[in-house]
């Protein structure tokens, strides 16, 4: 009977641990398992956010709330102190990638590899433009919302400047929760910078003063044509009338004067009303620029294309037709602005 019982419960051991054992073996294929199968991703998300001292608790409860995973939150501690990522998951938005799996979402957290947004100051906005649009960009912190134009040049570091034109078009990076006015002053100091670097670099005998002067030009060359292969010789035109005093007859300029009260047409009274910007009655460079230029149009402002063209007009194509002397240039207008073609 002795020898029977101690046989009993050996037997009764060995298929304890024969169970514990398979219980360990399905629960390490169950997490490796857990570790490797993509999130479920609800639809129409794309990210999480991780506020800055959020627990891994929390983390794993918001993952778990948003239908993400259904996993044990132990199977997320055990694989985050696999990875040595425990404790040092970084704050910021996180993107949910269709096939992420919970090792490629700590992965990313490990590495502070955070979602980066974009924004596109586009060539040829104005100013006000590039305001009004970033003011609505929802993953920005908008500080600079109640900021006067001067108030924000002081902040950039540029008291007493205009703003307009001094913002570089270019496309930004940035992360969630960044201040615009960190956008704005990447587009600043890009600005500057290049013409830091291209105005010693300028055609020789340009009738251009100043950096800044060639920025009123080429923000005007940017507001003339859209076509790269016409702004250097539309470019070349007004360098050639500011060469001989002649007026710039630009309506781009007078539009940028009228501000709110251009109501979509040119009339006859606006061109022949003096404004600082009406360059129909005042020879020279408007005071400012007139929109934000982007590169090619500066390039072109400070290498004109050489030539005898004093004039040109709109095909109506979204090119132009350049002219050397006025009774061609007369003929011309007749022709794609008149209809009157001969």
């Amino acid at each position: 009977m002795k020898v029977r019982g101690v046989a009993l419960w050996r037997a009764i051991l060995l298929a304890v641990v024969v169970a514990l054992i398979a219980a360990g073996a399905w629960t390490w294929y169950d997490w490796a398992r857990f570790a490797r199968t993509p999130l479920t991703i609800p639809s129409g998300v794309q990210s999480i956010d991780v506020a800055r001292g959020t627990s891994f608790k929390n983390l794993v409860r918001e993952l778990r709330a948003r239908g993400a995973t259904t996993a044990s939150p132990l199977y997320w501690r055990v694989l985050a102190t696999e990875m040595h990522a425990a404790g040092h998951l970084h704050a910021g938005e996180y993107a949910l990638r269709p096939g992420m799996t919970p090792r490629d979402l700590l992965r990313d957290m490990a590495l502070g590899k955070v979602v980066q947004h974009y924004f596109t100051i586009v060539e040829g906005w104005t100013f006000a433009e590039f305001r009004r649009v970033l003011a609505t960009v929802p993953t920005l912190t908008h500080d600079m919302t109640e900021v006067d134009d001067a108030d924000l040049m002081k902040r950039l570091g540029a008291e007493g400047d205009e703003p307009e034109g001094r913002f570089l078009p270019e496309t930004y990076a940035y992360i969630k929760g960044d201040p615009e006015s960190a956008i704005m002053k990447r587009a600043h100091d890009a600005m500057t910078r290049l013409l830091d670097a291209e105005w010693p670099r300028r055609a020789p005998d340009l009738p251009l003063a100043s950096p800044y002067e060639a920025l009123i030009l080429a923000s005007i060359v940017e507001k003339e044509t859209g076509r790269a292969d016409e702004r250097p010789r539309i470019a070349g035109v007004f360098v050639r009338r500011l060469q001989q005093r002649m007026l710039l007859q630009t309506d781009p300029s007078v539009i940028y004067g009228l501000g709110a009260a251009y109501d979509g047409n040119i009339h006859k009274s606006d061109l022949t009303t003096d404004t600082p910007y009406n360059t129909y009655t005042r020879v020279g460079l408007p005071p400012t620029p007139i929109a934000l230029p982007g590169r090619a149009a500066i390039q072109a402002a400070l290498h004109p294309e050489s030539g005898k063209s004093l004039y040109f007009v709109a095909r109506g194509d979204g090119s132009h037709v350049f002219s050397d002397t006025l009774e061609e240039h007369n003929r011309a207008v007749a022709c794609y602005q008149l209809k009157r073609c001969k």
